[in-house]
């Protein structure tokens, strides 16, 4: 259940309870795809870091280890000993992102595995049955993420196609979630609003989907091309007719600014695997814009990355020794960097958070980005 606690505009503050405890929103998602965040970070380290939800793909999940595997070893949370709220992505990115690999129809999608090629299938029963065994607090609709420089007739029958998965989607969880066998018989829904770049595709699945009364809603198809102006304006005109009283999600953006932005469109969940694929790099973010360890100027620096950051990386290490751990190619130099990028994008939902609280976040909003441009 989602529980709106105040609004700036159109910004809102939120507390989302769910069966692995509450979320409270505006949130950064930490992207884990293979059940882990890449860099070396384990559920220790995302305990420490202000980890609240942690994000898993579902087809990832099903290629390897298998998801009869997670449900046989009782499910995402005891596999990879995590207790807080997991949402699993629905396979649905896949069929974008390997568009090389896949044929879509009616019935879900024909892939080739990206790791050994074989066969597989996933329609919004594979997708719901797949999600049930990880048993994650909340699972995606599959659904198909068009391309966003595709023509308007491809998109409307994209859409069309999609908001039909959706119900067989919900039928198929309410199934699932009947069961005795399920591991997650309180396992929540999210449909997923697609359209591109066109205002009255995404308008009218917007409300399409809002019929269903889910637990929750996402924006896909957004950060796949087109210009962050566009990203903003698509935001402007879907989110209003989204339902106030349900988690929005703005799936995979993105930069700190972009978050800014969303927050202020009325975006409660974010994800983006930026903070940590950045930082296995060696870029780094900071209140006073981004760093690259990698330059000469940071090898005799015996700064942390931030001054004042309480980071696992910046309480111990110097920018100096980080730099000497990456050029030497050490594990532990890209994990130190993705420790700080994933604390810094969680602390900053955090001042998100309490600046809404305090009916302060234009000014929060107008401070963040005018210091983070100085980089």
């Amino acid at each position: 259940m989602y529980e709106l606690l105040k609004t700036e505009g159109r910004a809102k503050r939120g507390r989302f309870h769910t069966v692995h405890g509450n979320i409270e929103t505006p949130v950064f998602m930490n992207v884990g795809t293979a059940a882990a965040i890449k860099g070396a970070v384990s559920t220790d380290d995302l305990q420490q870091i202000k980890t609240q939800v942690e994000l898993s793909n579902t087809y990832h999940l099903h290629v390897r280890p298998g998801d009869e595997v997670v449900y046989k070893l009782g499910g995402l949370h005891k596999f990879m000993k995590w207790d807080k709220p997991i949402l699993t992505d629905s396979g649905g990115f896949q069929v974008f992102s390997l568009a090389g690999l896949r044929k879509i129809k009616e019935e879900g999608v024909h892939f080739h595995s990206h790791v050994d090629g074989r066969k597989i299938f996933m329609g919004p029963e594979q997708s719901m049955q797949i999600q049930s065994h990880l048993a994650s607090t909340i699972a995606m609709a599959f659904d198909e993420c068009p391309s966003s420089v595709a023509d308007r007739r491809y998109m409307e029958d994209s859409v069309a196609r999609t908001t039909r998965w959706l119900v067989r989607c919900k039928d198929e969880m309410k199934r699932l979630n009947a069961l005795p066998e399920t591991l997650n018989p309180r396992q929540m829904l999210f449909g997923i609003n697609q359209g591109g770049i066109y205002e009255d595709i995404r308008i009218e699945h917007a409300r399409r989907i809002t019929e269903l009364g889910l637990d929750g809603y996402a924006i896909g198809g957004l950060a796949v091309g087109e210009t962050h102006e566009e990203m903003y304006r698509i935001l402007d005109a879907v989110v209003p007719h989204l339902p106030q009283d349900k988690p929005t999600y703005l799936m995979g953006v993105g930069t700190p600014a972009n978050i800014l932005e969303g927050v202020e469109r009325g975006v409660d969940f974010f994800d983006c695997v930026y903070p940590s694929r950045n930082g296995r790099h060696g870029h780094v973010y900071t209140n006073h814009g981004k760093l690259n360890l990698f330059n000469a100027k940071y090898e005799l620096d015996d700064a942390p990355i931030e001054e004042g950051c309480q980071c696992p990386a910046c309480r111990s290490y110097s920018r100096a020794y980080i730099r000497h751990l990456l050029k030497a190619g050490e594990m532990l130099g890209m994990r130190l960097c993705v420790l700080h990028n994933l604390y810094f994008y969680n602390t900053m939902m955090e001042e998100i958070r309490n600046a809404l609280d305090a009916g302060e976040f234009a000014a929060y909003k107008k401070r963040k980005l005018e210091g983070m441009m100085q980089g």
